[in-house]
């Protein structure tokens, strides 16, 4: 209820949201309380752990995961029926200090010469999170897990890693995460992504929750963050055509 004057409060869009696409949501929040009047109140991290909050009960009127796991949850009746939008592909990438020099990755031996002499690795969970499981495999790939795995610094997401990595005083330490979340941390700079055959690229989509209370403005937000008004924002971000 609001007295004579006063501006009515405005609605609030319930989100649960893989911290890949935090930046693109953080980019778009002020454009969507102009058009609908309608502020977002976010929860973000590891795919894994927006699983485990949506299927505890969390409310959520807005899922953006790996399309794969939206997949998955439509078909546990945890997510609406309806289709839900690609937001775009994502690559895993290495992240260097801003003004350091920035490693070579271009190559499996440029790859591992890299990770096997920084003093610390930053990356997100190794269980819950897409890129942390990826990494993981990657170093056992190149043959340097073993003698990488006492400079591991695992953090619940690769937010928090990234922001830990660039607030570090360890000279040449890198991160590996997904690139989006590089490109969003002030102080970082992307050394680019995992060549191949280690690359992985990962495609986000939004859906709506099964018990959206607020069944209009999830259909609103997904329209912004996944249109063509937002290509710009999306392409800045690091997010690739899906």
């Amino acid at each position: 209820m609001t007295t004579q004057g006063e501006a009515p409060a405005a609605r609030t869009l319930q989100l649960l949201c893989a911290g890949a696409v935090k930046g693109l949501v953080a980019a778009l929040q002020e454009r969507f309380l102009a058009a609908e009047g309608a502020r977002v109140d976010g929860r973000f991290g590891a795919v894994g752990a927006m699983r485990e909050a949506l299927l505890g009960g969390a409310r959520c009127d807005v899922m953006i995961v790996t399309e794969a796991m939206l997949r998955d949850l439509r078909a546990e009746g945890a997510v609406s029926a309806e289709p839900f939008a690609p937001i775009g592909r994502v690559r895993t990438g290495v992240a260097a200090r801003a003004g350091e020099p920035l490693p070579r990755i271009d190559s499996a031996e440029a790859l591992a010469a890299a990770l096997r002499t920084a003093p610390a690795i930053y990356l997100p969970d190794t269980e819950q999170s897409t890129a942390g499981r990826h990494v993981v495999a990657v170093l056992e790939r190149l043959g340097i897990a073993g003698e990488t795995r006492g400079r591991l610094a695992v953090f619940p997401n690769g937010a928090t890693a990234m922001s830990a990595l660039a607030e570090s005083g360890a000279p040449g330490a890198l991160g590996c995460t997904q690139v989006t979340e590089i490109l969003y941390t002030p102080g970082l700079a992307l050394a680019g992504a995992l060549p191949e055959p280690f690359g992985l690229s990962t495609v986000y989509a939004a859906g709506a929750g099964a018990a959206a209370s607020e069944p209009a403005l999830a259909a609103a937000f997904i329209a912004l963050l996944c249109g063509n008004d937002a290509a710009a924002e999306r392409a800045a971000g690091g997010f690739e055509p899906a």
